[in-house]
């Protein structure tokens, strides 16, 4: 049943269910979960009667549910995704012109190993990603220089440490299938990349010198808590002459079977020291109090982009939650959207952007992306 509290609905678009949601000028990019939907393309411009201009499919095998756009270029993930008997999908990066978004074409295909590719982030110049690579075991961390989008040249990799199979190294965790450390999402802040590593925790690295990254500090907490890191999130504010860190739990693939009473949630922590983060404050839908509810019932990411105190979060079975982070030791919901589910399913926004309008697109995993905004 859906339901509202200071936000208004604005416009919706009907389409298959996505795992991304980003928006440039006037054109939202949806990157779907499922194929054969690979991305689509929606005029926003005017958000109550949002159109679709260009979409494209992938191979079977591959799903292509990130996306990135920046500086006229598309750079779109290709993954492996329940590739069934006699498949064998190729990862990678595509990368496109959209200097005309209505007439996308493809640029290059940016090809890696293993299942390729998974979340990534992209600022014109250079991509932040999560590929598979021959040699190493699950994700890691990469930089890619699109100075010519033709022809993406390798920057620098970083790995966790036991990663590096071909190298010979030991790792201290046991062989785990999906629950494996493996890199998720890095995201550039200045000379910092804030890198969160699937049941593995997440890292602080130093990229000031882009070739060499340094590990500045790492936070840890898979051995008390069950649920992958999803996300490191860095304030781009100070808030009472401090510095912050938003760190946001994925309610999905627990170490251990059932919801274990915790659902996933979201952490603040200090990074005044970004040598030791400190933990301050989190938060919890509220409701969601410890009883089984099924996965998929907390949290999940918040918008990668802050730009106030007021912080949209898409909250898998919750919908969207907008979290006052104005006091760093008390996260506080201070409005939300849950949208009706589709046919047969539970609601699960599954990502969340905010444009320079104020404008909130939240995509549900199995249909629909809704435009809603703040109402005070």
């Amino acid at each position: 049943m859906a339901s509202s509290k200071g936000i208004r609905s604005v416009g919706y678009f009907d389409c298959d269910g996505g795992g991304q949601v980003v928006v440039d000028g006037n054109y939202a990019y949806i990157g779907h979960l499922t194929g054969p939907g690979g991305t689509t393309i929606v005029d926003v411009s005017d958000p109550k009667n949002p159109q679709k201009v260009w979409a494209c499919e992938v191979p079977k095998g591959v799903h292509s549910h990130k996306v990135r756009v920046a500086n006229g270029l598309m750079l779109v993930n290709y993954e492996a995704y329940k590739a069934g008997e006699g498949e064998n999908p190729q990862g990678g990066l595509g990368i496109y012109d959209v200097s005309n978004p209505r007439n996308p074409k493809l640029i290059t295909f940016w090809k890696c190993g293993g299942k390729g590719i998974h979340r990534f982030t992209f600022d014109g110049r250079y991509a932040y990603i999560s590929p598979c690579v021959d040699g190493y075991r699950n994700n890691i961390v990469m930089i890619l220089d699109l100075k010519n989008p033709a022809h993406p040249e390798e920057v620098c990799r970083w790995w966790m440490p036991g990663q590096w199979t071909a190298g010979g190294e030991t790792r201290d965790w046991l062989d785990a299938g999906p629950l494996e450390p493996r890199c998720h999402h890095p995201i550039r802040r200045g000379d910092r990349l804030y890198v969160s590593y699937w049941h593995g925790g997440g890292f602080i690295l130093d990229i000031s010198e882009m070739s060499k990254p340094k590990m500045i500090s790492k936070i840890d907490y898979t051995t008390t808590f069950p649920w992958p890191n999803h996300s490191l999130v860095p304030i781009p504010f100070e808030i009472h002459g401090h510095k912050w860190m938003l760190v946001a739990d994925e309610d999905l693939l627990p170490k251990a079977n059932g919801n274990l009473g915790m659902p996933a949630f979201l952490w603040m922590y200090n990074i005044t020291d970004e040598k030791n983060p400190i933990p301050v404050g989190s938060f919890q839908v509220e409701g969601v109090d410890g009883s089984d509810q099924g996965l998929q019932s907390g949290c999940h990411q918040t918008v990668e982009e802050i730009t106030g105190t007021e912080v949209p979060s898409a909250w898998f079975a919750q919908g969207l939650r907008i979290v006052d982070i104005s006091n760093p030791h008390s996260l506080k919901e201070v409005a939300h959207f849950t949208p009706d589910p589709a046919t047969g399913k539970r609601v699960c926004s599954n990502d969340v952007f905010q444009d320079k309008r104020g404008l909130i697109y939240l995509i549900d995993r199995w249909q629909g992306l809704h435009i809603v905004e703040r109402k005070i």
